[in-house]
């Protein structure tokens, strides 16, 4: 890799994955992706959406696109795909140097036609005269896959900048319809109602939510997720943004919980919870409670709160009242962990919960794209930790760790691939056991990679791997267009 791309994908990668503190001067930004509830064509299979948010169109330098991987008997795979961008027929605008449209995504049937709709934020798009004061569009689902797109309007476009940073789509307020949680520079988040149609502007309405620990510090939230913590039956929040306390100059990395309630999201019953940029929620010991999972990625020497070398995945169980004390914790020590914690191995920096072998249980993978194997710095891995037998919850027993040399893994470690920047399970191939993605956005010098890893019912396996790269899809490969930066589905 030549060195200033090394350099660059060093300083993005740096910005994502080891943001612990955060100088109250200074700008961050992140994303994730959202819940996986993708069918965009209605077919029944589960579908990937794919960012490449660093992507060149018609010549404009990091404008971004989305690429739709289409599930299918056999999975994903390049050959069916839709690729998406601000050039797209029906999407609005145009593709602009810098926008990086599909910096994050979320993905929902926000229009009840029983086809996934899929929100994409464009945090650094000038609108107007505003820089970087960023737009959200949803690209609307059909029989044939995404297309077209209508705009969401930003109520208080002079309030703030990067407005779309952080999606996040579910049910906050248990009427059945999908509602989208926007964050932007502001420690304020905006909450559009479900009742979304295509004409331009048309929601369920619109209200807002501050957690009240979170500071806007120029970054608003870095990350949104939802699931069911107190077991309600509807969906909560959990926020990611720098702590209002100041230490010194630097505020230190938080989560935020709020309750999902009839009214919508509320502080009521709100509770703050350890660092961690990236989380999933999920219940893993089957009590009906949707338990919070949360990567603290940084190493001690990071002085974040809690932070240990190489990495960890925090466990915060979930009860009637929401976050209980019930935690427990896993490393790359914790006993049957593949490897051990060594620096900047960056354990915790994607993780996503699946079923992988069908067994009722929720499993976990967990990315680590700062991991130096063969020689190779940040090459990457992923490890998969599954739930126990007796539905008690994740174990260390029998987990496996995966990186491009194990066996049926496409092709090979390399320095700065960040095998890990992105991990998805879902059961792409309709045979009820979940199918783990993984994307690689340092692969082949920035342009990015994503892997498709089959379950064989019990682990994931070793055959029937997929490859896809930006010249399987289209996507041009100037630049750094980091593809498989963000999975959605």
């Amino acid at each position: 890799m030549p060195q200033h791309l090394r350099t660059a994908l060093a300083a993005t990668v740096a910005a994502a994955l080891t943001g612990g503190l955060l100088a109250a001067t200074a700008t961050t930004a992140a994303a994730e992706g959202a819940r996986p509830t993708a069918d965009f064509n209605g077919d029944g299979y589960r579908d990937v959406a794919v960012s490449a948010p660093g992507a060149s169109v018609d010549g404009q330098p990091a404008a971004g696109q989305v690429v739709v991987l289409y599930g299918g008997p056999s999975g994903i795979s390049g050959a069916r795909r839709t690729v998406l961008s601000q050039a797209s027929p029906g999407v609005p605008g145009a593709p602009e140097a810098g926008d990086r449209w599909g910096g994050d995504t979320a993905a929902a049937d926000f229009d009840n036609d029983g086809y996934t709709d899929l929100a994409v934020g464009a945090a650094l798009e000038k609108v107007g005269n505003d820089v970087d004061g960023g737009t959200v569009q949803i690209i609307w689902g059909s029989k044939n896959g995404l297309s077209g797109g209508t705009t969401l309007p930003d109520p208080t476009p002079s309030g703030h900048d990067r407005f779309g940073a952080a999606l996040e789509a579910a049910d906050f307020d248990g009427d059945n319809r999908a509602d989208l949680a926007i964050g932007s520079s502001s420690a304020t988040i905006q909450v559009y109602r479900g009742g979304f149609g295509r004409t331009a502007g048309t929601t369920g309405g619109r209200y807002t939510v501050r957690p009240a620990i979170l500071s806007g510090a120029d970054t608003g939230p870095l990350n949104l997720h939802s699931g069911d913590v107190n077991g309600d039956d509807v969906a909560d929040l959990v926020a990611d943004g720098f702590d209002t306390v100041a230490d010194g100059d630097n505020h230190w990395n938080t989560n935020y919980y709020l309750p999902g309630s009839p009214s919508g999201l509320t502080v009521n019953g709100a509770a703050k919870l350890p660092a961690g940029i990236i989380t999933d929620i999920g219940d893993t010991d089957s009590d009906g409670y949707g338990d919070i999972v949360i990567g603290m990625s940084w190493d001690a020497s990071t002085g974040v709160p809690g932070a240990v070398k190489g990495g960890k995945v925090n466990v915060i169980h979930g009860s009637a009242t929401g976050p209980s004390g019930r935690r427990a914790a896993f490393t790359q020590d914790t006993p049957g962990v593949p490897g051990g914690a060594e620096a900047n191995d960056a354990f915790g920096a994607e993780l996503h919960l699946g079923d992988v072998n069908g067994d009722g249980n929720l499993d976990l993978a967990v990315g680590a794209p700062g991991e130096a194997l063969d020689g190779f710095a940040a090459t990457g891995a992923v490890t998969v930790l599954y739930g126990a037998a007796d539905g008690s919850g994740l174990t260390g027993a029998g987990s496996q760790m995966l990186h491009q040399n194990s066996p049926g893994v496409p092709n090979e470690n390399e320095e700065g691939d960040y095998f890990g920047s992105d991990v998805h399970l879902a059961d792409l191939d309709g045979d009820g056991k979940a199918d783990l993605t993984v994307g690689a956005m340092g692969e082949n010098g920035g342009n990015g990679a994503v892997y498709a890893l089959k379950s064989d019912g019990n682990v994931i396996g070793a055959t029937g791997a997929v490859s896809v790269y930006v010249s399987t899809v289209g996507v041009s490969s100037a630049g750094a267009p980091m593809f498989g930066s963000n999975l959605a589905g």
